[in-house]
């Protein structure tokens, strides 16, 4: 345990968090494969579980805006000016390798099937210039800027989401130095107003929030990665309640979000108890926390990254290996052949997600930072660093 007059170890991975990015990670991919891809499955019929895990990718924003806010909000409470460029080159470390490499295998697959079919008809259909999968959307995903009109800028669907990330990423730096210095009042009116969009949101969209395309995606993840901020500096300031730590109170909340998806509950309900389920994880210092850390729920949150991009690109040659086999339509699959074929999908990403995170992940992160000067940050075992009081730092604001 620290003493209580210093800050929380910027250092030290907080426990439980990764483990969540992974099961929110399987939780999309599931969705994808088996609500998106197979209509024959119709998993609703017995949960709204499955059909719910598009707001994996808001539980992804809460996580976030909390780990950044943990990780950086030293360096830019103390000098925020000479430590942008550091933030910004190693996010770029963290996100790149991996999506270009994963934009390249789609490329190289489309170059492909265009060669097999120059070879059997003699014709060479080109890579349109306009509309998904063309150079132009090839372009905006070279620069991250695919999320802000996915539908016909992406090449790897689920990127959408790590484009908007990137967008956010460009204002986290002054948010977060804000955030922390404002006083507590201004920090509770500031989350009643990002609640106030979410809800606006969903009185627009009729509370759908599998919003992924234009400006709505803005008004989904912007508000909920700045919420992730708020959420850390009340944590990391003590200023939550001590009934948070207990098995009880984080078994309690579990089976409320397991209940609220089963029987398809309001969107805006569910995401309004995400921020909860964060911070029950990972204050939590008794069993649930030693449960939810197991190594294999570690590894699977350590791939969660690798495994949200490839399982686009799986899809996509799935696609194009049914299309060759006469199955141009998926409805016509019976429901056993769809349940073995998104169950072989899913093996197939989660193999090559862990490929890739080795392969290419890691040593792409570890050579961007070499060449762009960022130097890695050191990591420690998944503890929970002690929260310090509001008032126990010099010079720190009350509230």
């Amino acid at each position: 345990m620290q003493p209580q007059n210093r800050r929380p170890d910027q250092h030290v991975e907080l426990q439980s968090l990764t483990p969540l990015r992974g099961m929110a990670a399987l939780w999309v991919v599931l969705y994808h494969y088996t609500v998106l891809y197979f209509p024959s499955i119709h998993p609703e019929t017995y949960t709204h579980f499955i059909e719910k895990g598009y707001l994996a990718v808001d539980m992804f924003f809460v996580l976030s805006g909390f780990v950044l806010a943990h990780v950086y909000r030293d360096a830019f409470v103390d000098d925020p000016e000479s430590h942008y460029w550091k933030f910004f080159s190693a996010r770029v470390a963290r996100l790149y390798p991996l999506h270009i490499f994963v934009l390249t295998l789609f490329l190289a697959t489309a170059l492909a099937a265009r060669a097999v079919d120059y070879a059997a008809t003699g014709k060479f259909a080109p890579i349109p210039w306009e509309g998904a999968r063309s150079v132009g959307a090839f372009v905006a995903n070279l620069f991250m800027l695919q999320g802000l009109k996915a539908s016909e800028l992406s090449w790897n669907y689920p990127a959408w989401s790590i484009s908007i990330e990137f967008l956010a990423y460009l204002v986290f730096p002054f948010a977060l130095l804000r955030i922390w210095r404002a006083r507590r009042a201004a920090k509770v009116a500031l989350g009643f107003l990002l609640l106030g969009m979410l809800v606006w949101l969903a009185y627009w969209t009729k509370d759908n929030f599998n919003q992924w395309d234009g400006p709505k995606t803005l008004l989904r993840c912007l508000p909920e990665f700045v919420g992730g901020m708020i959420l850390y500096n009340f944590y990391a300031r003590r200023q939550l309640p001590f009934i948070l730590r207990s098995d009880f109170l984080f078994a309690g909340i579990a089976a409320a979000l397991i209940v609220l998806l089963h029987f398809g509950a309001a969107d805006l309900l569910i995401i309004m108890l995400l921020p909860v389920v964060v911070l029950a994880a990972v204050m939590n210092t008794g069993y649930a926390g030693k449960l939810l850390n197991i190594l294999p729920l570690i590894w699977l949150g350590q791939i969660s990254y690798s495994l949200y991009l490839i399982h686009g690109f799986v899809q996509f040659v799935t696609t194009r290996l049914l299309a060759m086999s006469d199955v141009p339509d998926k409805s016509d699959l019976s429901v056993a052949s769809s349940i073995a074929l998104a169950l072989a999908m899913l093996f197939a990403s989660v193999c090559l997600a862990a490929m890739t995170y080795y392969g290419v992940e890691k040593i792409g992160r570890r050579y961007l930072r070499k060449m762009l000067g960022v130097q890695a940050r050191r990591r420690t075992a998944a503890v929970v660093p002690e929260p310090i009081p509001a008032r126990s730092q010099p010079g720190a604001p009350r509230g």
